[in-house]
């Protein structure tokens, strides 16, 4: 493993605390410009470390922190990299694990310890649904342009599921729908912690079991039942499915399939993706509960489901029992373009910005005035992002929406120091930023990232700059 090389070579960290393990996976990628449409991008993507998964380790109802904090430091140092080398980072605590409460608290602890790491909220389905069709499928999706691609992502606590078409994600959705809300006694179904997700289903289903009980055929059979009618109804678009108790508690972000031109196939990825997939090619698999939950006999059901196997055993995607690291390593990233407006290069990192109003470049002076009174709500700093309409806006265009932007900041008045960033997609943030800040005279803590492509989320992560370029990560993806 080669340090952080000079040039235009950087190096992304991925972290994935999930309910069952967790993993650790380092790229190293060029930043340059596309030669057709000049706009700045990482390419050329290599991993050069990928950590052994590990179980995610818990001390009680908590998750350790201390043994989080052993597994990076000794992640990095497998690696040979130091937390200053990163250029960006992501850390995403997913599944059960998001549910514990310290989530929040590991989220701050991984962002002391690694710097530039833009961390991802723990109970972002929308984004770990999106994180994983991207690690997992996007190759495969664009090769299969015209087919519509569904990815389910199964693994200890949640069923993350993104449909995407020709490399573009159109819809997703999370379900706590996992082998790890009934955990057992390795090499047995004797049950030794149940999630209240579990406990739900369990009531639902009339199961009168508790701790320390045996699972018996019959009710492992419900309980696995009940998950590959879920996942059915997924597939299917059936809303009524999730309209009992227990559905709707499992239901965090519905899904909402959009009419398609084409038949949908699926694609698995997660825990239990991997085992499916494991078995499909003829692979054996561990014996009974093995792993200590229902994961191998989810995997075998959904095997035997003829709607749901499909196209599994012509359809493999590249990345399956860690795709969200993947995905969050190696497209959760995007970059500046090279003429952003930052007078004040150490205001950042920033983190946890809402992004308060998405406005056309042509949005009038009214419509800047009350986005910007919105954002001054928050003290932290707030996003805005405009877009191109139509066509990418001129230099009159620019100038003009500058003049209208300095008016509505003279307004509005916000504190000197406070941040706003403005999210571009044109290559003039430099222009923009001038005219809007009077050359200067605007007392406003003004930023302005250019070539940044639009993203459908709420907050917005902007990492320390690198030659001019600034890492740029959303989340909050709907």
């Amino acid at each position: 493993m080669k340090p952080l090389t000079t040039g235009n070579q950087v190096l992304l960290l991925g972290l994935d605390f999930g309910s069952t393990t967790s993993s650790a996976l380092i790229a190293q990628a060029s930043i340059s410009s596309h030669c057709i449409t000049g706009r700045m991008a990482l390419h050329e993507p290599v991993v050069l470390y990928r950590g052994e998964p590990v179980f995610t380790p818990f001390a009680g109802d908590a998750i350790d922190e201390r043994a989080v904090q052993r597994l990076i430091e000794g992640w990095l140092a497998d690696a040979k990299v130091t937390p200053e080398a990163l250029f960006s980072g992501g850390v995403i605590i997913t599944g059960l694990a998001a549910q514990r409460n310290n989530a929040h608290a590991l989220a701050d602890l991984v962002g002391g310890l690694i710097g530039n790491a833009l961390i991802t909220r723990a109970d972002d389905g929308g984004l770990e649904s999106w994180l994983a069709f991207m690690g997992s499928c996007s190759a495969l999706s664009r090769f299969h342009g015209e087919r519509p691609i569904l990815n389910l992502d199964i693994g200890g606590g949640t069923t993350n599921a993104a449909l995407g078409l020709a490399g573009n994600v159109l819809a997703s959705g999370c379900h706590f729908i996992g082998a790890r809300h009934f955990q057992c006694v390795p090499g047995s179904y004797q049950l030794c912690a149940i999630s209240p997700f579990g406990q739900v289903l369990l009531d639902e289903l009339d199961i009168p079991v508790r701790l320390g009980d045996t699972l018996e055929t019959d009710q492992r059979d419900a309980i696995i039942g009940w998950y590959i009618a879920a996942l059915e109804a997924i597939v299917s678009g059936d809303r009524h499915f999730f309209s009992s108790p227990a559905g709707q508690r499992t239901e965090q972000l519905p899904l909402h399939l959009p009419a398609l031109a084409a038949p949908l196939s699926l694609t698995f990825s997660g825990g239990v993706g991997e085992l499916l997939y494991r078995h499909l090619q003829g692979e054996t698999l561990p014996g009974t509960t093995h792993y200590g939950d229902l994961g191998i006999d989810l995997a075998l059901a959904i095997a035997a489901h003829p709607q749901l196997v499909g196209d599994a055993n012509r359809l493999v995607p590249e990345n399956r029992g860690r795709a969200t690291v993947y995905g969050l390593t190696l497209h959760n990233t995007e970059i500046s373009g090279s003429t952003l407006f930052l007078p004040q290069p150490h205001i950042l990192p920033l983190k946890d910005l809402p992004i308060v109003a998405r406005l056309p470049t042509r949005a009038s002076l009214a419509q800047l005035v009350d986005a910007i009174t919105l954002a001054a709500t928050s003290r932290g700093g707030a996003c805005l992002q405009l877009l191109d309409d139509g066509a990418p806006p001129g230099l009159d265009d620019i100038r003009q929406l500058g003049a209208r932007l300095a008016s509505a900041i003279a307004q509005v008045q916000p504190p000197a120091h406070w941040p706003l960033v403005l999210l571009l997609e044109s290559n003039a943030g430099k222009a923009l930023g001038n005219y809007a800040s009077d050359w200067g005279r605007q007392p406003c803590n003004l930023v302005v990232i250019d070539e940044v492509r639009e993203r459908h989320a709420h907050f917005i992560n902007l990492g320390k700059p690198h030659q001019q370029i600034v890492p740029v990560a959303f989340y909050g993806v709907h």
